[in-house]
């Protein structure tokens, strides 16, 4: 209270006091440890997956590795594959391959890819609390309890900050389960968490700049894609990396020089970026509204135009992003992939007779090999835009669009159609453009455009097998839309048989579950016509069963 005098008078004003800064900022964070209980509750079936998914990871390497690589002269032979310029631009700087092992091969080798899995599961867990929960109408209610404004994003946080320690805490212990040396297990582990948490990082920004979730994980992602391309750059530039490369958050989690000379204080740069970056994020959403974005959207036109009026048009006007930008990481994929070819061949020539057999060929054809594995990878990629695509409709159903839509004269079958359809189209056109990019590339590195035709017919015979999986996820729509998560599982399971079925000696009915599998690898294997048709059939079959399990199910606006 204060309180003056006017005059010689003892007559006394009083006004309110103004609240402290401290109180002001502790009532920011009123209900976290509520909303933190319910973002837990709420992924306690998706966390647990990708944190098990991430770790079972580790326990398939520390398994299979030993197979493949059976002899020191193997481990020899691989290191200086993964020392050598393409390993830098695959892999990361190397450290351990000297005089290499499992853990560092593990490590040095196949640890980049456990990172960028990490960053994947923390920027989808960010948007799915924050900016989805804004979109739906859900973060409305809850403000509108005694909760804070930053009390959302702090649990958000919260949840990532569980969900890695977590992690590092199941990748430490899959090393001593599995056998292998633990010395720098947890300081690996401790890595990909750092990894994660500095995703999680950046998406806490990207959901404050932009009020759709789609766009703020592909701010997001587009983040992952340009630190990986800046650390591959930097790794290439000089052996053990070079200046450029402490400008990505991967690397900083990779000159920890796990299994080498193992080493902490790198962890510390993360550590720094993601308070920065959670600092930025809490400043910039006290500068906008709730639901809204720092940027606002782009006003439409008053009418919308005749060619809109359709179902198709509507499909295509809402997938035309995804695909644009799919396109643009997949031609930069094939570019990068397509110029290494000839290095990359050279560099497979002294591999062991167990990695030829994975690259599908023998050593006289290694180039094929390599066409062919590259044509099947850029199909999972292809299949990865598929579902998501198809997950979509998930989203649009639950937020009441489809409702909305269909309360016209728009007929469900013809709703379900259009999407299909242009998710369909999208997805051939995308394996088209990264042949087309992965072909002329190829063809500039090794002086031979002899094998352009191929790498377009390669990549293009992988379609039945994306709309076969496609299909499949249209199907769990159609009938059980909660469960359309699981395709990832088929996903999954065409990724490891892809590449490293050949070296796991299963049952020939086991590598006939995946659709993959039924495909020529061309141009080392000669084009098959039969399972081509067969997968096409089947994928019409399902499309058409999920069609009729839309048109009897009731909407899920929940």
């Amino acid at each position: 209270m204060t309180t003056t005098a006017a005059g010689s008078g003892s007559e006394a004003t009083t006004a309110p006091a103004r609240p402290s800064d401290r109180l002001v900022w502790r009532e920011a964070f009123t209900g976290t440890a509520a909303l933190l209980r319910l973002d837990l509750r709420r992924d306690r079936v998706k966390l647990p997956a990708w944190v098990l998914g991430i770790t079972l990871m580790a326990v398939y390497y520390a398994a299979a590795l030993p197979q493949v690589y059976r002899t020191p002269e193997d481990l020899r032979v691989v290191s200086r594959f993964g020392a050598g310029v393409v390993g830098a631009l695959l892999c990361g700087p190397g450290y351990g391959l000297t005089d290499p092992t499992i853990e560092s091969v593990i490590v040095g080798i196949y640890g980049l890819y456990f990172l960028l899995v990490a960053a994947l599961m923390n920027i989808l867990l960010l948007a799915r609390h924050t900016r989805v929960e804004e979109q739906s109408g859900r973060a409305e209610l809850v403000r509108a309890n005694v909760v804070g404004r930053h009390a959302q994003l702090t649990a958000a946080l919260l949840v990532a900050l569980i969900a890695n320690a977590v992690l590092a805490a199941l990748l430490t212990a899959t090393f001593a389960v599995t056998g292998l040396r633990t010395d720098d297990a947890a300081l690996f582990a401790v890595g990909v968490a750092a990894a994660g948490m500095a995703f999680a990082a950046v998406t806490a920004i990207t959901v404050q700049v932009t009020a759709y979730s789609r766009v703020a994980t592909g701010m997001a992602g587009a983040v992952v894609g340009v630190a990986y391309a800046v650390r591959a750059a930097g790794d290439a530039i000089d052996e053990g990396g070079s200046w450029l490369s402490w400008t990505s958050p991967l690397a900083w989690s990779q000159q920890t020089r796990a299994y080498a000379d193992g080493r902490w204080w790198p962890l510390l740069l993360s550590m720094a970026f993601v308070a920065v970056a959670t600092g930025v994020a809490y400043t910039l959403s006290t500068r906008r509204d709730l639901g809204a974005g720092l940027l606002p959207p782009r006003p439409g036109r008053r009418h919308a135009p005749a060619w809109l009026s359709t179902p198709l048009a509507l499909a295509t006007r809402l997938h035309r992003a995804g695909v644009i930008g799919w396109g643009c990481a997949l031609t930069a994929v094939g570019a990068l992939y397509g110029s290494i070819g000839s290095t990359v061949v050279t560099a497979f020539e002294d591999l062991p007779d167990q990695l030829v057999e994975v690259m599908g060929g023998d050593a006289n054809r290694m180039l094929d090999g390599y066409l062919g594995i590259m044509a099947f990878f850029d199909a999972l990629l292809v299949t990865s835009f598929a579902v998501l695509a198809v997950q979509t409709l998930r989203g649009e159903e639950t937020r009441g669009r489809t409702e909305s839509v269909l309360a016209t004269a728009t007929g469900r079958i013809g709703w379900f159609s259009a999407y299909l359809g242009v998710t369909a189209v999208g997805a051939l056109a995308l394996l088209t453009v990264s042949g087309l990019v992965f072909g002329i590339a190829l063809a500039v590195s090794v002086g031979d455009g002899g094998h352009f035709v191929d790498i377009l017919v390669a990549h293009v015979a992988f379609f039945p097998a994306v709309l076969l999986v496609l299909a499949v996820a249209a199907l769990l729509y159609g009938f059980a839309p909660q469960f359309i998560g699981a395709t990832w599982a088929l996903f999954g399971f065409s990724f490891i048989l892809g590449f490293f079925g050949p070296i796991m000696d299963l049952p020939r009915w086991v590598h006939d579950l995946s659709p993959f599998e039924h495909v020529a690898r061309l141009p080392l294997q000669d084009l098959r016509w039969m399972p081509l048709v067969v997968l096409t059939v089947l994928a019409a079959a399902a499309a058409t069963a999920g069609a009729y399990g839309f048109r009897h199910r009731d909407l899920d606006t929940k």
